[in-house]
């Protein structure tokens, strides 16, 4: 056996035996190289081998990691209703915004980033500066399309996610949620169907229920996303008018679609010449390197409408979004008009700057680091003190998770028991639209420490048991 199957095979061993658990360090090449007394090369192959059987991946100027072994208790895909619906329960989406939880207790069903973070002080910086010197700048018309400069800078962030894009391609909206809404106006009358992932964002669902427009669930799988077969046999079966999905660190379950995926889902609605509405907010916070492709990307006909914003990476409170919304663009800006006129200017000159003077890469470098520990500790305090019969996502990126119980939990009832006791969370039906998914709920693992964390689920846990009991 050769030097670096030998070390090799000692560090699988080590990872097996549970030395090194999911999510640690590896030593580094040097050390290792040192420790045994062979070539730094030797090492390197070493792990090369090891990365292809999975069990350890390279992140950029970190070092090697052990990787999670995510395939054994993922939620089960989804079986929605074979027949458009129209979208139910903004009642309990509006009760779920309006509640905030008692001062003391634990949030955890809001998608809201990390906004204590010391890498946004820079923009902040910029913004006080811009009120303080420039207040005029924040005071008058801006360009209906958005500033100039930024978004020349977001044509430089799109390279990331495979895309070439002019300034003049993107509309600026009011956040993502503007930007989603915009665009199912472009593409679709009141009455059409579109197609959307199961479970899907209430904020999605939302959207299509304010457009008048009903919802084809369609199977999802927890890992590889919108099942491409079933939506092929909907497609032929139903006038679909446009596709809705979260292809990249989607919400709620937190997979990325493969990219042979998107390709696939991409030239489908090439093939029923429908459009695609690629919601890519959570994109540039993928635990990937470089992060993975948009389905814009595969766009050579101008049927991808691409929205994002800085809602999920930096701050809601800012309110930047917008949309590349290809062959659309005239009517996505006519729509914008005359919806919002046009968005607040100091945001973005800050924005632009924040990216332009490399703030934002510096930024979401080091989200994606917190990030990826913090769904670590939650999974691990989950596994600890839920039911053993819980499934739970493997998230690719974000900040959110989804949780999966024994169908006689009923997440409605949950909540309630848990808001008592000072924990919230988001429960499965807001993510259907029929309030499927009773067993199911999101949680986000962005705010609070780590200990606040475990604390909400040792919580949640108890009261789970509790309930279980009481129905047994």
């Amino acid at each position: 056996m050769t030097l670096y199957l030998q070390l090799a095979e000692r560090l699988r061993e080590h990872i097996q035996h549970d030395f090194y658990k999911p999510g640690d360090k590896l030593p580094s090449v040097r050390q290792l190289a040192q420790e045994h007394g062979v070539s730094i090369s030797t090492v390197q192959e070493a792990y090369r081998q090891l990365e292809q059987d999975q069990l350890v991946e390279a992140k950029p100027k970190s070092g090697y990691f052990v990787c999670h072994q995510k395939k054994d208790n993922l939620p089960s895909i989804s079986r929605p209703p074979q027949r458009p619906l129209e979208v139910s329960q903004w009642e309990e989406v509006l009760n779920m915004l309006l509640n905030r939880g008692r001062k003391n207790g634990i949030q955890l069903q809001h998608a809201m980033p990390d906004m204590a973070a010391p890498t946004l002080k820079p923009l902040l910086k910029t913004l006080s500066d811009l009120s303080r010197h420039k207040p005029e700048l924040g005071l008058g018309y801006g360009d209906v399309r958005g500033s100039e400069e930024l978004r020349e800078q977001l044509c430089r962030l799109t390279v990331a996610s495979g895309c070439q894009l002019h300034p003049d391609d993107l509309v600026v909206t009011s956040g993502c949620q503007e930007a989603l809404a915009v665009c199912l106006r472009a593409v679709s009358e009141p009455g059409d169907i579109v197609a959307i992932e199961s479970p899907s964002f209430y904020g999605s669902m939302q959207a299509i229920k304010a457009a008048n427009l009903k919802a084809m669930e369609i199977p999802t799988h927890p890992e590889t996303g919108i099942s491409i077969e079933a939506l092929e046999l909907a497609l032929d079966q139903w006038p679909i008018k446009a596709i809705f999905v979260t292809p990249t660190c989607n919400n709620p379950m937190g997979y990325t679609m493969p990219e042979d995926r998107k390709e696939q889902l991409y030239k489908l609605a090439q093939n029923y010449d429908i459009a695609i509405i690629e919601d890519d907010i959570y994109g540039d916070i993928s635990f990937q390197f470089p992060r993975p492709k948009s389905i814009k990307s595969f766009d050579t006909d101008g049927r991808v409408l691409m929205c994002s914003s800085f809602s999920k990476s930096v701050a809601p409170g800012l309110r930047v979004g917008w949309i590349a919304p290809g062959r659309y663009r005239d009517k996505v800006t006519h729509i914008k008009y005359v919806s919002s006129s046009m968005c607040p200017v100091f945001p973005q000159l800050a924005m632009a700057k924040f990216i332009r003077q490399g703030g934002y890469n510096k930024h979401i470098r080091q989200m994606r680091i917190n990030y990826e520990q913090q769904r670590d500790h939650l999974l691990r305090v989950i596994k600890a003190h839920f039911p053993s019969d819980t499934r739970v996502s493997f998230p690719d990126g974000g900040f959110i998770l989804w949780v999966e119980l024994n169908p006689n939990i009923d997440s409605i009832k949950l909540v309630e028991h848990c808001r008592e006791a000072g924990v919230d969370f988001a429960p499965g039906p807001l993510f259907s639209a029929t309030g499927k998914f009773r067993n199911g709920f999101r949680l986000n693992y962005s705010e609070k420490t780590m200990e606040k964390r475990e604390a909400a689920i040792k919580t949640m846990g108890k009261v789970i048991r509790t309930i279980h009991s009481e129905h047994a």
